[in-house]
């Protein structure tokens, strides 16, 4: 059956897609259709704090852009060698924490050693930062965009964790996201399942979903890759057939497979 991924290719990786693998395994035909866009920002205020990591406490990264705004630093400048030689053994005697196993492997990619990549969300990491941290640190460095969810400098800061935060990349829609969806649907008709990967998604594509499942908008299940998203769908009033147990291809093509038996 044919599956729609509402979100955005890989950043920088070759070979296909691991959600349309995982889903091909089940039987089912993924398209991606991003859907949103991404503009990095302050990134001479980032690199600055980049290599004065003796004054923060440590790093944070809950998403791949952030950890994609770090690379773009390094390498405008040409600072990597430094940053290979001294700086990022300096934040490795620290603590890295990350959410999610495509924002570890990215910060793997930096030399960094990450911390908390099972934790799947912002509230679960935010948990193991308050059980691992001294109120008496540095402040953690959190470099985000800027449609952050507050829960986690909300925990850290009612806990007494000093708190940097920098935004690094504003979201906005995707300018082609109207045009793919309306060429999808009539190429394919409606799909068997949509999966949302953010809030933003939900924000920025139900309404043309909608518009163009028509009739058929009861028969698609829609799927969310985890809680946050879930939560967006059901204030917009949408049936959620499904939400991934964790935020891996591996989970959730197991969960739509079980919602299209």
């Amino acid at each position: 059956m044919n599956v729609l991924l509402l979100k955005e290719p890989r950043d920088g990786e070759s070979g296909p897609d691991p959600y349309i693998q995982e889903l091909a395994s089940h039987g089912h035909k993924a398209t991606l259709i991003p859907v949103l866009s991404f503009k990095f920002v302050s990134l001479n205020t980032l690199s600055d704090k980049l290599f004065q990591p003796e004054k923060h406490g440590g790093l944070i990264f809950t998403s791949p852009r952030a950890v994609e705004a770090v690379k773009m630093c390094l390498e405008a400048e040409e600072r990597r060698d430094e940053w290979d030689r001294s700086v990022k053994d300096k934040w490795n005697r620290k603590s890295i924490y990350v959410v999610g196993k495509a924002t570890a492997a990215l910060v793997r990619n930096l030399g960094l050693n990450p911390l908390g990549e099972d934790t799947g969300t912002a509230d679960v990491l935010s948990r193991l930062i308050i059980e691992r941290e001294d109120k008496n640190i540095p402040p953690l460095f959190f470099p985000c965009g800027s449609i952050k969810r507050e829960v986690l400098p909300t925990a850290l800061r009612e806990n007494g964790v000093p708190l940097e935060t920098l935004t690094v990349y504003q979201t906005a829609e995707h300018p082609d996201r109207e045009k793919n969806l309306k060429n999808y649907f009539k190429e394919q008709g409606a799909p068997a399942s949509i999966a949302f990967f953010s809030p933003s998604g939900v924000k920025f594509c139900l309404e043309v979903v909608r518009r163009l499942s028509g009739e058929q908008l009861p028969q698609i299940k829609f799927a969310a890759i985890g809680p946050t998203t879930q939560d967006a769908m059901i204030a917009e009033g949408l049936f959620v057939s499904c939400t991934a147990e964790k935020p891996t291809a591996e989970h959730l093509a197991a969960a739509v497979a079980q919602a299209l038996l």
